[in-house]
């Protein structure tokens, strides 16, 4: 579709000229992310927290997770959209069912994995279930969460694309004008600041990641220490 005319120059003139209108769609795409990933947070670290307790539950939940995850993007919010109309509270929606699936499961996975030494130690001073869970296993296991939540970013922000198909918003509005009206500099300036925008997320939470990992190596390292014997006399 791109005419060979076209230059970056182009581009950026038509960035420059309509710069209000894209930051808006911006904020918009971002915003939309925020509070379909926020939403799955909210509900899928608890799920997660569930499943560690409950191989019932976690047999069910993931199954249910699983399925949400593997239907495509467009037919879901279709589905969603017979049920809950054209708007931004079906493309939330939809958002927040397609970052279930990681952050339930990497909740589920890094609360299996903590090291029994640590509960042991935990279970030894006394500590509540609770204690446990908030001052141990969760600690423990955050970049495993991190990691869901940062699988949960990226695969919004793409799903987010198509959201003007159900009365969304966003740089997809953008990029579907730009098909509609055969423009490749409106796909371009929609398309590439949502590529933009993932790797941003990804940048930015893998870096978050790797920030909790550091931290918790240097505890294990500090906790690995052998205290240091009273000098006698």
């Amino acid at each position: 579709m791109a005419g060979p005319h076209l230059t970056i120059g182009d581009f950026f003139s038509y960035v420059s000229r309509n710069r209000a209108m894209l930051w808006e769609y911006l904020f918009q795409h971002i915003m939309m992310v925020l509070l379909g990933v926020g939403l799955a947070i909210i509900i899928g670290v608890p799920l997660g927290i569930w499943c560690s307790r409950s191989k019932g539950a976690a047999k069910i939940i993931m199954a249910i997770t699983n399925v949400l995850q593997v239907i495509p993007s467009l037919a879901m919010l279709v589905l969603l959209m017979m049920w809950l109309g054209l708007g931004m509270m079906t493309v939330t929606f939809g958002l927040f069912l397609y970052s279930l699936n990681p952050v339930v499961r990497n909740t589920y996975v890094g609360l299996t994995q903590v090291n029994s030494s640590y509960v042991e130690a935990g279970r030894g001073v006394g500590m509540s279930r609770m204690q446990m869970l908030l001052q141990v296993r969760l600690p423990l296991s955050l970049p495993y969460i991190l990691s869901g939540i940062r699988i949960a970013a990226v695969i919004a922000v793409g799903v987010a694309a198509i959201a003007p198909l159900i009365g969304g918003s966003g740089l997809g509005r953008e990029i579907y004008a730009g098909i509609n009206n055969q423009n490749p500099l409106r796909i371009y300036a929609g398309a590439i600041p949502a590529a933009v925008l993932a790797i941003a997320a990804d940048i930015v939470l893998g870096a978050l990641q790797r920030k909790v990992n550091m931290e918790r190596r240097k505890s294990r390292k500090s906790d690995a220490v052998p205290p240091v014997p009273k000098t006698q006399g």
